[in-house]
């Protein structure tokens, strides 16, 4: 649907949106959702539709909720992943690319290592593109889903106060969080030490804070990030032991804040290090709708893309 964004196949990162498409996202969401409680969950809105599931990194969580997505919306769907893939065996994303125009699919889902993927994917490929995550580069539909999440919650996205707490240097979710959340409107501070968070933040348009309980009584909604090992090295931090003591959401924590603030995660959680056991299961915590709605709103970007809009 053009006019939801800037060439009107792809989805590759929330820089690349408006505010205006942003909310267009955001209500036709809203329809969605209802799908997902009837007891025959599924709409025709995209049969005869063709979509891609190729994740190249492992996810569990992301891969399953576009592929219930796209099945909502009558899709096919043919999942990739990294094990089965003929890329491990040496063809290149463009071959790929390829073979699926060949197989007459009409878009790719892809999550992959490297920064700019999907942007190359879409580059050398007549497919529409949604990034699904690209090395630490952006993840736009976790930000959607965060952005739907926060409004459903609260009833607006202007003028809150919100807390971005982690590991922001090695964090896709944060960049696209950091970018939507300052375009509708809210004030973002990155809270975490000193080594986990890139000199460049500031120029996103937050605030820089490295004292958790310092900033927790002041914002509407607590935003966790998974500590990711995976990605560091270890000289970014003294142990996890201390990382928890200094930035992870305690019960103590929690009583510093507002009753009414909101407590997010991406997931999967790491349990007693960015976020306490007890903490993750409080009704202020709202991980598991987050999920919910993340099914919800990407059929609304699915169905965009996919001229559902247009086809009626």
């Amino acid at each position: 649907m053009s006019r939801m964004l800037t060439d009107g196949k792809d989805l590759l990162g929330i820089r690349e949106l408006s505010r205006a498409h942003i909310e267009l996202i955001l209500e036709t969401a809203n329809s969605f959702k209802e799908v997902s409680g009837r007891e025959i969950k599924k709409v025709p809105a995209l049969r005869g539709r063709t979509v891609v599931n190729l994740f190249l990194e492992p996810s569990t969580r992301t891969r399953t909720s576009f592929e219930l997505a796209a099945k909502r919306l009558s899709a096919d769907v043919i999942n990739f992943s990294a094990s089965t893939s003929s890329i491990v065996k040496g063809e290149s994303l463009k071959d790929t690319a390829a073979t699926l125009e060949a197989m007459n699919a009409d878009l790719a889902i892809i999550r992959h290592s490297a920064a700019g993927a999907a942007h190359f994917l879409s580059r050398v490929s007549r497919l529409g593109v949604i990034n699904a995550g690209d090395g630490s580069h952006e993840h736009p539909t976790q930000a959607l889903l965060d952005l739907y999440t926060i409004k459903e919650k609260l009833g607006r996205t202007d003028g809150l106060k919100i807390a971005i707490v982690g590991d922001i240097a090695h964090s896709r979710v944060a960049r696209s969080n950091i970018l939507g959340m300052t375009k509708m409107g809210a004030a973002v501070t990155v809270v975490g030490p000193p080594t986990l968070i890139p000199a460049e933040v500031e120029g996103m348009g937050c605030h820089v804070s490295y004292s958790l309980d310092d900033v927790l009584p002041e914002v509407d909604v607590v935003y966790l990030l998974r500590l990711q090992l995976e990605r560091q090295s270890e000289s970014l931090l003294p142990s996890l032991r201390e990382y928890a003591g200094r930035y992870g959401l305690s019960a103590r924590r929690v009583g510093l804040m507002n009753p009414e603030a909101l407590i997010m995660h991406p997931g999967p959680m790491n349990r007693g290090v960015e976020i306490a056991s007890e903490v993750a299961d409080m009704p202020q915590a709202v991980i598991t709708e987050q999920v919910a709605n993340g099914v919800a709103v990407r059929m609304a970007v699915l169905y965009l893309l996919l001229g559902g809009g247009a086809n009626g």
